[in-house]
């Protein structure tokens, strides 16, 4: 009787301990990872095509703005600078058209029209958060981590090396006349109008 007992507990013993164990494919595993994994070339992506382009046409013209920000400053930085973190770095999407007038090894000089105060356009070095934050179109609360916020300024600026500068940077030549749209970043406590870089987000030679 102890025998058949003891049968029965080792059968209900390996029972529960069968039904108690889950076993899943490892790729699966790896796949369901995959899936909460923040994407920030996917998101790049996105905000460029859906946020940030059929916001192009709310850019400031840069004449106009540099005149604004040497008038009154405090009230420029206030309509039209936005910035996701606390600080005196504010961001810019500006625009305008120009007269190359020099062509460097990282970056353009552009007279821009009724203007007499060059600008540079970068054209090799693209790099920080001028594009990111410029339009002021993402929210921060969407990330879980400075990581993954950071990643997609990377993933933008990649966009930008990548897909809107080779075309451009074959093709320009000093006295050619550009039509441009991007982002420039300002220290509004320590303001200085004389080296303005812009961060290209769309750049063409204009026709003769």
């Amino acid at each position: 009787m102890n025998v058949v007992k003891y049968i029965l507990l080792i059968t209900l013993m390996v029972f529960v301990a069968y039904h108690s164990i889950y076993f899943q494919k490892l790729d699966a595993v790896k796949a369901s990872k995959g899936a909460n994994v923040f994407q920030a070339s996917q998101y790049a992506q996105t905000f460029w095509t859906l946020k940030l382009i059929p916001n192009l046409n709310n850019a400031i013209d840069i004449v106009y703005l540099n005149s604004q920000l040497s008038t009154d400053p405090a009230k420029t930085f206030s309509a039209y600078s936005h910035a996701l973190g606390i600080g005196n770095l504010r961001y810019f999407l500006v625009k305008g058209k120009g007269l190359i007038t020099s062509i460097n090894e990282d970056d353009i000089d552009v007279l821009p029209d009724s203007s007499k105060q060059s600008i540079k356009i970068a054209t090799e070095y693209i790099f920080g958060n001028a594009v990111r934050d410029a339009t002021g179109l993402i929210n921060i609360n969407e990330f879980n981590n400075t990581m993954d916020f950071n990643n997609v300024s990377a993933e933008i600026n990649k966009i930008i090396r990548e897909r809107i500068l080779p075309s451009f940077k074959s093709k320009a030549r000093k006295e050619n006349r550009v039509e441009f749209v991007g982002a420039i970043e300002l220290n509004k406590e320590h303001l200085d109008l004389s080296h303005i870089e812009v961060i290209p987000v769309q750049i063409k030679i204009m026709p003769y």
